[in-house]
């Protein structure tokens, strides 16, 4: 009998503590109100008191989960409250306090989720205020402390963190790496949270990567199909369809995928501009006639989505539609990049100053205990050693304040490099532009289009400056990565070469001399390779006022070799490494931040190349770049 009672009780204790937590977030049912009454109110002036009654009835019911979402709802009401505002040094204070207040207890009550959560609140405020840069920084932050802590789950949401704010920022090259990171954790873990995810988001990502009609698209969005979990899903796969039918000319699948995305009132979640892609496209799959009637408003639209209609106008037979778009996506990016480096700059300058400031300060304090630990050593020891240790110690801080002396001199040198090298050509883009915006006929449309070019060379320049600083930046952190697959050897050279001819100097020539014509293909990063020999030809490009720039390239001992020479003024063989030195410049009249042969043998090193100058040659400058066919590290995740 007594037994029988026990089980009667315990039977009711346990429907008691499973009607008290009648809610999707498992917490007690009052705290889970005041939890709710508090995200209604995050934003208001009634917040504080809501958040406040949501800790009280925590702690007074003993749930750890309501305390620890009483944290979150104070960093959420803080980027809620400050995200139409501009970003000042006590909001940034504000929202980094309660990011550490919210981490420290998350940790501490065992909620790890809340504390890569803070990381993702918190680097959406500062994307959103235009510090990419700090988003970036606090992203790989959270996905450092994942990998030394062992935590899958940390890893696969930071990388994901990461590869967003590429796609954010339209660059789905660095994101590339990213995702198929992502979905390789993905398709591996046993980690129950992961796996309790969909893949759908990841493969339609992936499958962004590459031109429309690229048969990585199909494969892509099967995998897709497969891991789809939510309707959402199914929604984004659709949208993804109807612009591949369309490019394909299935009129048929275009308007079936194209009426169920319409016909959702949850597209905007996929695509805030999803609507006015389809209207564009339904002008190109309807249309019979010329297409000078044909208007598109591209402003509206994603710049990924501006691609896919060019694209799939090319592919209908409209060239010369397709060009037009694709003339306005050039001016777009133009602009785009433009405001982003400007932004980029002043991070920049601003992250260079708090690092002297935080630097100073750091200088101040040893400054201050090693006088605290003389004083103490003047008590307990004699005079002679006393002496002794101040001799010691005069030339340690002698040499020490040289260090230093120097150190600021080499800042105060790049940063007035710096200045010079983007204000040329930020004075350029500015003086054209304001010449373009003349009323018409002020200048003629060849004048026009001319003023067009500087303007396009000079972004491109400018963006190539900032991209060696954040390149090394990457590589100083440990950031910088690798990711090998199959290229081919004469399409990458070829890459390289269109890339770099706008930087030709008047009169000068550059071709593509291959020893053999026949295709080869080999294991590299080829966004990598590209990049070095990109660099490689600039470099050559600024140094060749008349003449020619060859590329040359042969496959020998087990490396794919290729040559970059020109008919410039040349390299004395005692320079041959150091202009493999950071801001190294033998000629301090031509533009550039010295960075870019650093950067190609840094490159080089972690890909088990090898780039270097070649002294017998005396016509010009000869570089020699040799890239493994089949590298010692070859896998996803080289650093």
């Amino acid at each position: 009998m007594k037994k029988f009672l026990l089980l009667i009780i315990a039977f009711f204790a346990a429907t008691a503590a499973a009607l008290a937590q009648n809610n999707s977030y498992q917490l007690d049912d009052e705290c889970f109100e005041a939890y709710r009454q508090t995200e209604l109110k995050a934003g208001t002036p009634e917040f504080a008191a809501a958040n406040a009654q949501l800790m009280k009835v925590a702690i007074e019911k003993g749930d750890t989960k309501a305390q620890t979402l009483y944290y979150v709802m104070a960093l959420k009401d803080a980027t809620r409250r400050y995200r139409y505002l501009e970003s000042t040094p006590e909001t940034d204070k504000d929202v980094l306090q309660k990011t550490d207040d919210l981490k420290k207890v998350a940790e501490k009550l065992g909620y790890i989720q809340y504390y890569y959560y803070a990381y993702e609140l918190a680097q959406n405020y500062f994307f959103n205020h235009g510090k990419s840069i700090q988003a970036m920084d606090m992203v790989e932050e959270m996905r450092k402390i994942a990998v030394q802590k062992g935590d899958e789950y940390g890893v696969w949401m930071g990388t994901r963190y990461i590869l967003s704010l590429y796609i954010a920022q339209n660059d789905y090259i660095s994101a590339k790496s990213y995702i198929q990171e992502a979905i390789r954790i993905y398709e591996n873990s046993t980690d129950p949270t992961i796996r309790r995810q969909s893949g759908t988001r990841l493969y339609c990502d992936l499958a962004d990567t590459y031109p429309i009609g690229h048969d990585s698209v199909k494969v892509n969005l099967r995998k897709a199909e497969a891991t789809a979990k939510a309707h959402l899903d199914s929604l984004r796969i659709s949208y993804h369809k109807a612009k591949l039918y369309a490019y394909e000319r299935n009129i048929e699948g275009y308007e079936a995928a194209r009426d169920y995305c319409k016909g959702d009132p949850q597209l905007f979640h996929v695509s805030t501009s999803a609507e006015m892609l389809f209207n564009d496209i339904d002008k190109l799959v309807y249309h019979r006639t010329g297409t000078d009637s044909l208007v598109f408003d591209t402003e509206r639209l994603k710049i990924r989505e501006v691609k896919y209609l060019a694209n799939i106008a090319e592919h209908h037979g409209y060239k010369e539609l397709a060009f037009e778009i694709e003339k306005k996506l050039v001016r777009r990016d133009e602009r785009y990049l433009s405001e982003a480096n400007r932004s980029r700059l002043s991070e920049l300058e601003a992250k260079m100053g708090n690092t002297v400031l935080t630097s100073e300060v750091m200088e101040a304090r040893l400054k201050s205990q090693k006088v605290t630990m003389l004083a103490m050593i003047l008590v307990v020891v004699f005079l002679l050693a006393v002496v002794g240790f101040f001799i010691l110690y005069t030339r340690q801080l002698k040499k020490k304040n040289e260090q230093i002396r120097l150190a600021n001199e080499a800042k105060t040198r790049f940063v007035q490099n710096m200045s010079h090298e983007v204000r040329t050509p930020l004075n350029a883009i500015v003086g054209f532009s304001q010449l373009l915006s003349l009323p018409d006929g002020s200048f003629s449309e060849e004048e026009k289009s001319e003023f067009s070019g500087h303007i396009v060379n000079n972004t491109k320049m400018l963006t190539m400056l900032l991209d060696d600083i954040l390149n090394a930046s990457a590589m100083d952190s440990g950031n910088y990565r690798i990711s090998y697959e199959t290229g081919e050897m004469h399409f990458i050279a070829k890459a390289a070469i269109t890339s770099s001819e706008h930087r030709l100097q008047p009169g000068v020539q550059m071709y593509y001399k291959p020893a053999d014509e026949t295709p080869f293909y080999f294991t590299t990063d080829p966004s990598r390779v590209q990049q070095i020999l990109i660099n490689l030809l600039t470099n050559a490009c600024k140094h060749t006022p008349k003449g020619e720039i060859v590329l040359e390239s042969c496959v020998s001992d087990g490396y794919v070799k290729y040559t970059v020479t020109d008919t410039g003024p040349g390299i004395p063989a005692d320079q041959a490494e150091k202009i493999f030195d950071r801001f190294t410049k033998l000629n301090e009249f031509v533009q550039g931040t010295g960075l870019g042969l650093s950067i190609c043998r840094d490159i080089a090193s972690r890909m088990d190349a090898k780039v270097y100058l070649d002294t017998s040659y005396t016509g010009g400058s000869r570089f020699v770049f040799e890239v493994p066919v089949s590298p010692k590290t070859n896998d996803t995740n080289a650093k």
